[in-house]
């Protein structure tokens, strides 16, 4: 009897330390990038597991948008992800705090990604010396599967 005790409490064990380490996937925890503006959103909106590059002081976060060759990054602070897991409205801010908006990221048929910025502030970039807005529509491609 003690060693069928024994055996339940080892596979118990195992099964709950296997789910506790499963971690939230699905198509908003990846990478998609916007070759065009040299943009590129690093991105898990299920749970806060990103940390901002060289910014690490401020936690981890849903996410960024970021442009490859500049440290500054806009950062997603809050998440809500639809029913049918395909669309999902996002806030935004600057790393600097000064500017922020609200836009919705769509899962695409074809398995791009639309980012539309809705309200607030444009999300802007640097670039030869001056900011340059991103369009309202910005469509990304997943760089990692």
């Amino acid at each position: 009897m003690g060693r069928i005790r024994n055996i339940l409490v080892f596979v118990l064990v195992f099964v709950c330390s296997a789910s506790a380490q499963q971690k939230p996937s699905g198509p908003f925890k990846c990478i998609v990038t916007n070759t065009e503006y040299n943009v590129f959103m690093r991105l898990n909106l299920y749970e806060e597991t990103i940390p901002i590059p060289g910014q690490e002081i401020l936690g981890n976060t849903f996410g960024y948008l970021k442009k490859s060759t500049d440290s500054r990054v806009w950062i997603v602070t809050g998440v809500t992800i639809s029913k049918d897991g395909k669309k999902a409205d996002l806030e935004m801010i600057n790393d600097y705090g000064s500017e922020d908006l609200n836009a919705e990221l769509i899962l695409n048929s074809d398995s791009t990604y639309l980012l539309r910025q809705l309200s607030g502030s444009t999300i802007k970039i640097a670039g030869k010396n001056k900011w340059i807005k991103l369009p309202k529509e910005l469509k990304f491609i997943n760089s990692r599967k």
